[in-house]
């Protein structure tokens, strides 16, 4: 062997021996690393960790094959923001207003007076009644793929009270941690919610657009 050529091994040799190092320290960083790291109650975070060890061991008394797992949560709260007031139903006080000029009567009319003023307390008052009056002059009389615009329209440009930030932002980071971390441990994952699917579709769609992190699939 000529020395270019020895020079080749020996370099292709320490070329191999740095990979095999770099996945073995790769490896190791996996396993100690923190899936939850966001989680701070450390009990809750031993018992989800724990959990998943149980039903992933192969040959365990508990193990569940890759195939059988599933996960379901709750999208309200958790998965968007539901303070002080669910997401959806901020989209439907927010289009009265966009819609207050196409209906002069709604200046006298409860429950539309109420929003249109921002009385809070006279908002409260019309309860589960006014709310669904709200729902049905907003969702209604116009096309899937219309309302599906209209989501979108508002979604760029609404901002949380609280936060001054988009809605689709508000995403609880620990649940976000918790999703990627059940998917790499097999489990398919899937999210409940109180929105109306007509409104959940394109809400998902942007989000997943905006942070690459999450995807829902809204009961039907």
């Amino acid at each position: 062997m000529n020395k270019g050529a020895k020079a080749c091994a020996a370099i292709s040799r320490r070329f191999l021996a740095a990979v095999f190092l770099a996945g073995l320290v790769s490896h190791a960083l996996a396993q100690t690393a923190d899936p939850l790291p966001s989680l701070n109650d450390v009990a809750v975070k031993k018992s989800i960790t724990d959990f998943v060890a149980h039903v992933t061991e192969p040959g365990g008394a508990d193990f569940v094959p890759a195939e059988q797992r599933i996960a379901t949560f709750d999208n309200d709260g958790t998965l968007w923001c539901e303070q002080p007031i669910c997401t959806q139903v901020a989209f439907a006080l927010d289009r009265v207003k966009a819609m207050a000029p196409q209906h002069p009567e709604w200046k006298t009319t409860q429950p539309f007076a109420a929003v249109l003023d921002n009385d809070q307390k006279l908002l409260g008052e019309a309860g589960e009644k006014g709310l669904i009056e709200i729902i049905e002059v907003t969702h209604t009389g116009m096309t899937v793929e219309e309302f599906a615009k209209t989501v979108e329209d508002w979604l760029a440009t609404a901002r949380h009270p609280r936060f001054n930030r988009p809605y689709t932002d508000l995403v609880y980071q620990p649940m976000l941690e918790l999703l990627r971390y059940l998917r790499a441990n097999g489990f398919k994952t899937f999210i409940v919610s109180g929105g109306g699917v007509e409104f959940m579709r394109p809400w998902t769609e942007v989000t997943a657009c905006r942070r690459n992190r999450w995807s829902v699939r809204p009961a039907s």
